[in-house]
């Protein structure tokens, strides 16, 4: 196991502090939690970023979120039952905005997410888009492990 490179937040607090006043604001936006947690597992799946994907489902577990709908997140589109037309437009969103280098955001993709999503929540799932991945770059280029 490799050791942990630094500690964020002793290296930069004013960094810490800013990300989490992010966090206070998409809390703030009136999105539903579910979706929230949601958004941060996949892009952790994607990432690879384990100490995240231990944090958020244990969050997402905590706050209701089923079990079955968890062991599926990394293959949503072959179960349409498990999520909602608003979850499957934030999940796609997540995809793209996760992976944005290979080719952006897709004009079906972000034009069902306008659908699904009032102006200031598209904006609200944007910055928690956004933020899971810098929360996933920070993790994972220092090597933060999971907590038991």
């Amino acid at each position: 196991m490799t050791a942990q490179r630094m500690r964020f937040d002793q290296a930069f607090p004013q960094g810490l502090q800013a990300m989490l006043g992010l966090e206070k604001a998409i809390g703030a936006s009136g999105l539903e939690q579910s979706l929230v947690n949601l958004v941060k597992l996949r892009s952790s799946q994607i990432n690879g970023c384990a100490y995240c994907l231990n944090m958020h489902a244990r969050e997402a577990r905590a706050a209701g979120e089923t079990t079955a709908r968890m062991d599926v997140l990394s293959a949503w589109r072959e179960v349409d039952d498990r999520f909602t037309a608003r979850e499957r437009a934030a999940l796609a969103l997540t995809e793209q905005v996760t992976l944005i280098s290979q080719g952006g955001v897709s004009d079906e993709v972000w034009d069902a997410a306008h659908s699904a999503f009032t102006e200031p929540e598209l904006g609200a799932l944007l910055a928690a888009i956004a933020a899971i991945n810098v929360w996933n770059r920070i993790a994972v280029s220092t090597h933060q492990r999971p907590e038991d």
